[in-house]
C-alpha cells in the first residue's frame, strides 16, 4: 500500500501527528490528509472506537475506509514511558499536534503542551474539546450532540412549534463533531501561515476549539434578533424562516423535491409555471418580506401544484425555467449524480479488504494543485514500523525490543 505524499499536493511537506479518537479530530486530520499533509495517527492497542462504527464487513467499519484514510497507523501505549517518549520525539519531527482528550488529559499523561514544545518550540498544537480549554464547563463530558444542543442547533432541527409532539431531530451525521474539525484545520493553517510567515516564530501556537461555540457561531441571526428584540429564533420545519417560497415539496410519486424561488425574478418565472401569474408583484407577495409573511398560503399553492409530477417530470420543469431545485437525495442519487461524478466527488476507492469502497471526493477542490485518496483507512499500526524507522530512525531491534514491553 503506497504512503509516500504526492508533490502535486498542496500541503505536501506539512506533517501532522494525531492524538485523535472518535470524530472531531480526525475529522480535522483527514481533511489535511486529503490534501498532501502527512498524518500519523497514534492509536492505543484497542484502536480508534471508529473503528467499530457504522456498517461492518467481517468485522471492518467501511466508514473506517474513508474516516481514516490517506492516515499513517502507529501503535502506541500512552499509559507507558517509552510510549510517551516516543510520542515526543515524534512531536519534534511534526508541525503540528491535533488532539480532543478532555482539557488537562494530554498533561495528566505527561504530554502538555509545554512539554510538546521542549521537543519542538514551534509547534502547533490544536485542542478540540466539547466546551474549550478553560471556562466554568471546560471539563464537563460531551460529544458532538451535545455541542449541537448547546449551540442552538438542536432546538431548530424540528418543525415549527405545536405541529408534533416528539424530539427535535438529529441533522442525521456527527455535524458537530465535523464542524469542529473544520475549524480546527481552519485555524492550524492561520497558525502555519503565521508562523512561517514570521520566519518561525509567529504568536499563534494554540488553537482552541469547542463543539459549543463551533455550533453556535453557525446559528446566523439567531444571537442578534434575541440580543435586540428579545426573540427565540423557532424551528420551522423544511422551510426558511427569512425566505419564501423555499421549502421541500411533495410529488405524484410520494418523493420531495426542494424549491427556493425566493427572489423577485425567480418568485415570477415559479408563479408563471404553476399557473398562478396573478401573484406576480401582487401585494402580499412583491417583496419577500411580503412573501415571508404568506408562507403557509404560498407553500399550499406550491405543494398543490407539484403533487400533479413525478419527481423526475418536476425537476426538468424547475431547470427549464432556471429554478433552483433538487430532489432529496438518498445516498442512491448521491452516488449517481453526473455532477458529483464529473467532478470526482464520488469515487470508487480501492481497498484491501473490501476490494473497493464507494467514498466522497477530497473538498475544498484545488485544480492546480490537487488532493487525492491515497489509501483507504489503514489496518490498525499498519504503518507503526515504517513510521518509526523513517521518522525516527529506530533499527529493527529497537521495533522488537517496543514490542515484546507492549509499548507498540
Amino acid at each position: 500500500m503506497p504512503s509516500k505524499i504526492s508533490l502535486k499536493s498542496v500541503l505536501s511537506g506539512l506533517r501532522v501527528l494525531e492524538i485523535g479518537h472518535f470524530v472531531a479530530a480526525p475529522f480535522c486530520t483527514r481533511l489535511l490528509a486529503d490534501l498532501g499533509a502527512d498524518v500519523i495517527k497514534i492509536e492505543p492497542p484497542a484502536g480508534d472506537p471508529v473503528r467499530q462504527w457504522g456498517e461492518m464487513v467481517e468485522g471492518r467499519s467501511l466508514w473506517w475506509s474513508m474516516h481514516g484514510r490517506n492516515k499513517r497507523s502507529v501503535v502506541i501505549d500512552l499509559k507507558s514511558e517509552k510510549g510517551r517518549e516516543i510520542v515526543l520525539r515524534l512531536a519534534a519531527e511534526c508541525d503540528v499536534v491535533v488532539e480532543n482528550f478532555r482539557p488537562g488529559q494530554l498533561t495528566r499523561m505527561g504530554l502538555g503542551p509545554d512539554v510538546l514544545r521542549k521537543a519542538r518550540p514551534d509547534l502547533i498544537v490544536a485542542h478540540i474539546s466539547g466546551y474549550g480549554q478553560d471556562g466554568p464547563g471546560a471539563h464537563r463530558a460531551a460529544f458532538g450532540v451535545i455541542g449541537e444542543a448547546i449551540g442552538g442547533l438542536r432546538y431548530l432541527t424540528n418543525h415549527a412549534p405545536g405541529m408534533i409532539d416528539l424530539p427535535p431531530v438529529r441533522v442525521g451525521v456527527s455535524i458537530g463533531d465535523s464542524i469542529a474539525g473544520l475549524y480546527a484545520a481552519f485555524g492550524l493553517m492561520t497558525a502555519l501561515w503565521q508562523r512561517d510567515r514570521a520566519g518561525g516564530d509567529g504568536q499563534a501556537r494554540t488553537i482552541d476549539v469547542a463543539l459549543t461555540e463551533s455550533m453556535l457561531s453557525m446559528m446566523e441571526g439567531m444571537l442578534p434578533e434575541y440580543g435586540a428584540l428579545g426573540k427565540i429564533k423557532q424551528p420551522g420545519g423544511g422551510g426558511i424562516s427569512t425566505a419564501a417560497p423555499s421549502n421541500a415539496y411533495p410529488t405524484a410519486d410520494g418523493e420531495w423535491v426542494l424549491i427556493a424561488a425566493n427572489s423577485e425574478p425567480l418568485f415570477a418565472k415559479l408563479m408563471a409555471l404553476t399557473g398562478h401569474p396573478e401573484l406576480i408583484g401582487a401585494p402580499g407577495y412583491s417583496s419577500n418580506p411580503e412573501r415571508v409573511a404568506n408562507v403557509e398560503f404560498l407553500d399550499r399553492l406550491i405543494g398543490e401544484w407539484t403533487r400533479e409530477f413525478s419527481a423526475d417530470d418536476l425537476t426538468t420543469r424547475l431547470d427549464e425555467n432556471d429554478i433552483p431545485n433538487s430532489k432529496v437525495y438518498t445516498a442512491a442519487d448521491c452516488a449517481s449524480d453526473p455532477q458529483y461524478l464529473a467532478r470526482g466527488m464520488v469515487r470508487d476507492v480501492p481497498d484491501r479488504h473490501f476490494g473497493k469502497v464507494l467514498q466522497a471526493g477530497v473538498v475544498p477542490h484545488i485544480p492546480e494543485s490537487p488532493g487525492a485518496v491515497r489509501w483507504a483507512g489503514p489496518d490498525l499500526g499498519e504503518h507503526s514500523r515504517e513510521v518509526l524507522t523513517e521518522v525516527l530512525g529506530l533499527d529493527p531491534v529497537e521495533i522488537e525490543e517496543l514490542k515484546r514491553d507492549g509499548v507498540l
